[in-house]
């Protein structure tokens, strides 16, 4: 029963709204999890075919033969942004998912109001940058594969089909978004924004190049993300329209940023069982950690463009009029 969570949004007397607003957030989730679920496909079928196909030789090989495609720094460079996005997105969805738990069976009533906050903040975040990634992610997966890529046969722009519904059903992402700029005037935020920076710390202590630049990338995305936060929360009040302009930029924000923060806190954890000895799974561990750099260099750099359109944009949204488009 989330009655102890929920109850003090809707009262005891409407119970039947309580159940419908849980049914609501259950299928947002559920819709964030098949964009999750549609990159990750996405992402093994164009793995598999840059392992198979072969066509031309290894940049600076003098007289190499011919390599397979994933040996080209190009298709790498897709790869491993189909792969960091695909991970941040499934450990923002699980983090959520406990938050979700959480929310209904913490013991502790208190705790239970602070997780469905949490929830009830990022299932539009779940729903509506997994979603739009997605889309991204199955296009990238199409372009590795290149012609071939687009012929129906092979499957891989079926994916990019499947992801771009998603975006649409159960709300679109700018009611998604519409729903993220409307919360509690940011404090909710704050307080994720607060768990984020929480682990600088951890980062500074945790060795090689790596590490700093995840940390570097985490704190301007948090830094950027705070600020955004700061400034949705006072236009909502002052200028709805302002804010609405800004809330897609601003909803993809908090997914890039929050997903960065997730694999991060992956690496972290990776690196207790390097440091410990643990030699079960070096290769995924190492992989773990240079996916997360990869997610900080190339993804996490796109906040502090993505807080200029949010705080600067809003007067190019506004600027023509209708007879102008």
């Amino acid at each position: 029963d989330n009655g102890g969570a929920l109850g003090h949004l809707v009262g005891e007397e409407n119970r039947g709204l309580e159940y419908m607003f849980i049914m609501m957030n259950a299928a947002r989730f559920s819709v964030g999890l098949q964009g999750v679920a549609i990159a990750e496909r996405a992402y093994q079928h164009a793995l598999a075919y840059a392992k198979a196909r072969i066509q031309g030789a290894e940049a600076g090989v003098r007289g190499g033969g011919k390599v397979a495609i994933i040996r080209h720094q190009d298709v790498r460079r897709m790869l491993m942004t189909m792969k960091a996005q695909v991970e941040a997105m499934r450990a923002l969805a699980y983090f959520t998912a406990a938050a979700l738990d959480n929310g209904a069976r913490h013991p502790v009533a208190a705790e239970r109001v602070r997780y469905q906050a949490f929830a009830e903040l990022l299932i539009p975040v779940v729903k509506g940058w997994s979603t739009e990634t997605s889309i991204e992610v199955a296009s990238t997966g199409i372009q590795i594969q290149g012609g071939m890529g687009y012929v129906e046969e092979t499957g891989a722009a079926q994916y990019l089909r499947d992801a771009r519904i998603t975006t649409i059903y159960e709300g679109t992402t700018g009611i998604q978004a519409n729903d993220l700029i409307a919360r509690d005037k940011g404090m909710t935020a704050r307080a994720v924004i607060a768990m984020m920076q929480a682990i600088d710390g951890q980062l500074a202590e945790a060795p090689g190049a790596d590490f700093s630049a995840i940390r570097a990338g985490l704190s301007a995305g948090a830094k950027a993300l705070d600020e955004a936060t700061g400034w949705i929360a006072d236009a909502y009040t002052s200028d709805i329209k302002a804010a609405s302009a800004g809330a897609v930029p601003f909803l993809k924000l908090f997914g890039v940023v929050a997903g960065g923060w997730q694999m991060a806190r992956a690496a972290l954890a990776v690196q207790v069982k390097l440091s410990s000895g643990d030699e079960s799974n070096v290769s995924f561990y190492k992989g773990k950690i240079s996916t997360a750099r990869f997610y900080a260099d190339h993804v996490l750099s796109q906040a502090p463009g993505l807080r200029h359109a949010i705080v600067s944009g809003a007067a190019g949204v506004v600027a023509l009029d209708d007879g102008q488009f």
